[in-house]
């Protein structure tokens, strides 16, 4: 398989003033590149290096941790970009809306969910608005694991993802996670995340 950093859909600035555009170069320049680089090192010469990262992660308990960690660095930051755009905010329509209603209540229920879940994950982690079953879930995962893998704690496909490593957030809001949280709202993508759970949803 040929494993490579896509382009990020906006400039690192589109998402101010909420995410600063310092750190969205560093953490996609820096961060994202070097998971890429660092899984790509761990996969070389294997057998995984002709797998597909959902085969991987179907199994990555048995794989070495640099391919749990590495690769699931690269896949996760992919579903983090996608997530956010500089025409993001809102609230979802269509389908998702209402799989969003059916699964939590209402969005607004959802969302203290997600932010409960967001500043509540101890250290490095990620939350995943995840399609379990066929419903809708919110998934926190530790360090760069995520809902593919067989270790996570709710096996599903990831719909939506926020990063809350300090790396995401820390230039610009010190230790104040909860403020990160609740202004990522103001990016996310909305139109993309609905497009992605209608596929996933078939």
């Amino acid at each position: 398989m040929a494993f490579e950093l896509p382009d990020l859909a906006y400039d690192y600035d589109a998402l101010e003033p909420y995410i600063d555009g310092r750190t969205m170069e560093i953490h996609y320049d820096k961060h994202h590149r070097a998971y890429l680089n660092k899984f790509l090192g761990a996969i070389d010469g294997t057998e995984l290096a002709d797998q597909d990262l959902r085969s991987i992660f179907a199994n990555v308990s048995k794989h070495p941790a640099a391919v749990r960690n590495q690769g699931g660095g690269f896949f996760n930051h992919i579903i983090y970009w996608e997530s956010m755009s500089p025409n993001g905010g809102g609230k979802p329509s269509g389908k998702l809306a209402g799989a969003i209603d059916d699964a939590f209540g209402s969005f607004d229920q959802f969302q203290e969910k997600f932010n409960t879940a967001a500043t509540g994950l101890f250290g490095s982690g990620f939350v995943w608005l995840t399609l379990v079953g066929g419903k809708l879930e919110i998934v926190p995962t530790p360090n760069q694991d995520n809902p593919l893998m067989d270790v996570a704690p709710k096996q599903g496909e990831p719909v939506m993802g926020l990063d809350v490593w300090e790396h995401a957030y820390y230039l610009k809001y010190q230790n104040r996670r909860p403020e990160y949280v609740e202004n990522w709202w103001n990016v996310v993508n909305w139109d993309g995340i609905a497009k992605r759970y209608e596929e996933l949803a078939g």
